[in-house]
């Protein structure tokens, strides 16, 4: 086994609220999961898109917030210990010849495991490209979508371009390592939480980050390495020491690899059986909004029902031969053990 190889029970690829309730069902199941996620943080969706926008079809709560639901959540997975891959896409997928499966990564890891779970959403998010002529001969060297270690910005003149929360989050974060940051937004209002616009605000009246309104015109720099970039504002044109240079335009949703994975396809969703939500490869499952089967709802609720009935399913994977009672979290001692409230 090579040093980059992670051994577990089940790959969970996918974080949002489904991901993360099949941890809890899984592990009521002893079942041990890793999880991946394109994103930086967990919650899919709920975390990206709207983390203050109320939820009101959450059964016992009448209303909660995405985020709020995503904070229940670890807290329920908590006793469970998951292990989380942020900032990955798996891009491949392999069946064994044991019937187990090896997984792939973007950060070069492989996993070993004798299940996936398959809980993506409408698929992978995938950043926003700018509209600027030869980015791509930069991204992943220079120009970068998501931060993996912030150490990796330590000492650069960094451009961060956007006005929404991964903008200011990033703004805030990284300017006590940047050896310059400017943030530059198409206008001075900013959709991210006002408490990160005041302090953004607070350090450009410092002179510790400068604000520009514009719009990224064009790069500049060789062999993958940015050297400045261009600002159109209102003023003109204003040119910029870059060698780092982060945009965050939004994300939009992609089916990604997992379209590539040799899965029985459903008008671009994955088709599984109400069974066990298995896809046409065994011992590879599919919950949430990525799977299709006649009736199908697109609901959160759904996903967790589906989530429940998969882990019975691929505790036999897991465990063959292994005998398993169905218990209550009310009634079983057991059960209270695992969770930590007996």
């Amino acid at each position: 086994m090579s040093q980059n190889e992670i051994v577990t029970d089940v790959v969970i690829v996918g974080a949002g609220p489904v991901g993360l309730f099949a941890v809890f069902e899984l592990g009521l199941l002893d079942i041990k999961c890793h999880l991946v996620d394109i994103l930086d943080r967990p919650g899919g969706q709920c975390a990206e898109l709207y983390p203050e926008k109320p939820i009101y079809d959450i059964p016992g709560f009448p209303m909660i917030t995405g985020q709020g639901l995503v904070d229940n959540l670890m807290q329920q997975i908590a006793p469970f210990g998951p292990e989380f891959h942020f900032g990955r896409m798996v891009t491949s997928l392999t069946r064994l010849e044991d019937g187990s499966f090896r997984l792939t990564t973007d950060a070069d890891e492989t996993f070993l495991c004798k299940a996936v779970v398959i809980a993506a959403g409408g698929g992978s998010f995938q950043a926003k490209r700018p509209p600027v002529e030869g980015i791509e001969a930069y991204e992943g060297q220079s120009v970068f979508y998501a931060v993996r270690r912030m150490e990796d910005f330590r000492d650069h003149d960094l451009v961060i371009v956007g006005g929404g929360d991964s903008a200011l989050d990033w703004t805030l974060n990284l300017q006590p390592l940047a050896k310059s940051l400017t943030l530059v937004h198409r206008r001075d209002e900013f959709r991210a939480a006002p408490a990160s616009v005041n302090e953004m605000r607070r350090l450009v009246a410092e002179g510790k980050v400068k604000l520009l309104i514009g719009q990224i015109g064009s790069v500049e720099g060789a062999d993958g390495q940015l050297g400045a970039v261009t600002i159109k504002t209102a003023e003109g044109e204003v040119k910029l020491p870059a060698t780092r240079m982060m945009p965050f335009f939004g994300l939009t949703m992609k089916l990604g690899p997992v379209g590539d994975w040799g899965l029985e396809l459903n008008d671009n969703l994955i088709a599984v059986d109400t069974a066990k939500f298995q896809s046409s490869v065994p011992g590879v499952f599919a919950i949430g909004d990525i799977n299709a089967y006649p009736g199908k709802l697109k609901l959160i609720l759904s996903g967790f029902h589906e989530a429940a009935l998969m882990a019975q399913a691929a505790k036999s994977i897991v465990s063959p031969g292994e005998r398993v009672i169905f218990q209550y979290t009310t009634s079983s001692t057991k059960l209270q053990k695992k969770l930590g409230v007996a």
